[in-house]
């Protein structure tokens, strides 16, 4: 049986030497706990699972899409004092898509998403740089930010929480740990009133803002309310991506 031609790990030379893919869609993780009882892999293996099921979709309407590889390494520069986290740093992250960028470029796909699984990922500067040296249309999407949270789950939660858990138990339940032994996901907060309310922005240190690394209690979670989520977030996508390989990348403003 051969794999999901919209997959490319799945895929064959011999498979794809027919297609002409419009859209390549490159999953971005990350590596880092997940409070006590979801995978260091958690943002990654939700990045390519709605990627895939996206991608299905909108191949089944016609589009002719293809699912990257996924990165598994996110910035994760002030999560480094947690255990086993892996950092990416952007300057890096930026030099790795780029060389992306220029092999989808080299066999003639036109057009990227970026679907980001890491809250601390941001590749909007990165996409503002590259896109005035590549042909290739780029554009970023934070995966879990397509549907809207609060319409699913009682308290999203920030990390490891009610979203990213319920999730994780529709998607990959057995290597979910009993919710029982789930932390709180209690978070602290900046002493600073401006960077509580907005007036300016600074990275959080995670050590020193949650005991478990949570952000978010995760203990309303439920495997249907993950269904629900990634099967919302999923259409929006799909659709995203059937607009998107209809469209010329050179004539997109009306």
């Amino acid at each position: 049986m051969s794999g999901r031609p919209w997959v490319l790990t799945e895929t064959t030379l011999k498979a794809t030497r027919d297609i002409e893919y419009e859209v390549a869609i490159l999953p971005w993780g990350a590596t880092e706990p997940h409070n006590l009882h979801l995978p260091f892999g958690t943002d990654t293996v939700q990045a390519t699972a709605v990627a895939a099921e996206a991608a299905r979709r909108a191949w089944e309407a016609g589009a002719r899409v293809v699912v990257l590889p996924a990165i598994p390494l996110g910035a994760n520069a002030q999560q480094l004092g947690t255990a086993l986290t892996l950092n990416l740093d952007p300057s890096t992250q930026a030099l790795v898509l780029e060389d992306i960028v220029s092999s989808l470029e080299h066999h003639q796909v036109r057009k990227l998403l970026i679907l980001n699984g890491h809250g601390g990922n941001d590749f909007r500067q990165m996409v503002r740089e590259l896109q005035a040296r590549t042909e290739v249309f780029l554009c970023v999407s934070n995966w879990w930010t397509v549907a809207d949270g609060s319409q699913y789950f009682d308290e999203p939660g920030d990390h490891a929480g009610e979203l990213e858990t319920s999730v994780m138990l529709h998607l990959e339940p057995g290597w979910v740990r009993p919710l029982a032994e789930a932390g709180p996901g209690r978070a602290r907060t900046f002493r600073l009133r401006g960077l509580r309310d907005g007036v300016a922005w600074a990275p959080r240190d995670w050590a020193s803002v949650t005991d478990d690394t949570g952000v978010g209690d995760p203990a309303a979670a439920t495997a249907e309310k993950g269904r629900r989520f990634v099967d919302a977030a999923a259409g929006k996508l799909a659709a995203f991506l059937c607009e998107l390989a209809d469209a010329d990348a050179f004539d997109l403003y009306e």
